[in-house]
């Protein structure tokens, strides 16, 4: 597989507490397939679920690493776990990436696409012209709900005056968009993402004029990127906002258990492929390495320079 691109709260901790005490998790611990490492994910129906899911399932083909899916709202509520200790690794924009000594990479793994869904009947045709309609900005604890608020400031927009702002899980901003009950969504995730009617009831807006300033005012995390016609058949091909996903996990995680998910990566990245990634995929050495400014981890490291020779 090529890896370089080719397009194509609180609530939280009580969840993860019940699913802990139901599946019996126990952390890096020893178990049949392995150690088991419990690894935060994202909504489901999202590309983060799906992607665990796969990683998960190579884990138990290769019985070194057992990998506990734990479902969540996203980025944010991910790394907040992380950093409580309360699962092993996650996945996380890069942009909402704490600067914290707690953290190491294991791998750049794929880029989400920020994708702004209107319904098709809709005469919204940019990010500034959202001013005034009422726009979900990703679940809280998602990247997209930081993202977003960047993005409205970019566009000249103020998140707190111009735009009637709501968070909610994707099905639920779906339904509420179909409804009429929202005007504007904002989902980061990868094309195509099935639970979004395009184009039938709803079409991508635009946004790949705010690329360039998302860079200059932010930092280098964003690229402008294409989404093609037929990511979602019948569409029409639009610009829009990349960002990176990193693999993450606790500076504590020992070098073993890292150097076996990141052999998966390398080793076994074809089965790694979500329906959801039509986008730009990282999945080969040369590029899971490109996690600057976090730092790899040591066992991560060691796979990867084996790799290369």
């Amino acid at each position: 597989m090529r890896g370089v691109m080719v397009l194509m709260g609180r609530r939280g901790f009580l969840a993860l507490s019940g699913m802990a005490a139901a599946a019996g998790i126990v952390g890096c611990g020893p178990s049949n397939g392995g150690p088991v490492v419990r690894l935060a994910s994202g909504e489901i129906g999202g590309f983060y679920y799906a992607f665990t899911g796969l990683l998960a399932a190579a884990a138990a083909r290769s019985g070194d690493v057992r990998i506990e899916r734990v479902i969540t709202s996203g980025s944010q509520e991910n790394l907040t776990l992380l950093a409580h200790g309360q699962v092993d690794a996650v996945l996380a924009l890069s942009d909402s990436v704490r600067d914290t000594t707690d953290q190491v990479a294991l791998g750049r793994v794929y880029e989400n696409y920020l994708q702004l869904v209107v319904r098709s009947d809709s005469t919204i045709g940019s990010v500034a012209e959202l001013r005034g309609a009422r726009v979900s900005l990703g679940a809280e604890g998602s990247g997209a709900a930081s993202t977003g608020d960047r993005i409205l400031r970019v566009a000249g927009l103020d998140p707190e005056v111009d735009v009637q702002i709501s968070h909610r899980p994707l099905r639920e901003a779906v339904a509420e968009l179909a409804s009429g009950e929202a005007d504007a969504l904002l989902w980061a995730g990868g094309v195509p993402t099935s639970v979004l009617e395009i184009p039938k009831r709803m079409r991508l807006v635009d946004m790949g004029e705010l690329a360039g300033p998302m860079r200059e005012r932010f930092g280098p995390v964003y690229d402008r990127v294409e989404i093609p016609a037929d990511a979602y058949p019948g569409g029409v091909a639009v610009h829009t906002i990349g960002v990176a996903n990193f693999l993450l996990a606790a500076a504590s995680l020992p070098d073993d258990v890292a150097a076996s998910i990141v052999e998966l990566l390398v080793y076994q990245a074809d089965s790694l492929v979500p329906t959801e990634a039509a986008g730009t995929q990282f999945l080969d050495g040369r590029s899971l390495i490109g996690t600057a400014p976090v730092p790899l981890h040591p066992g991560a490291a060691e796979v990867y320079r084996r790799w290369h020779g």
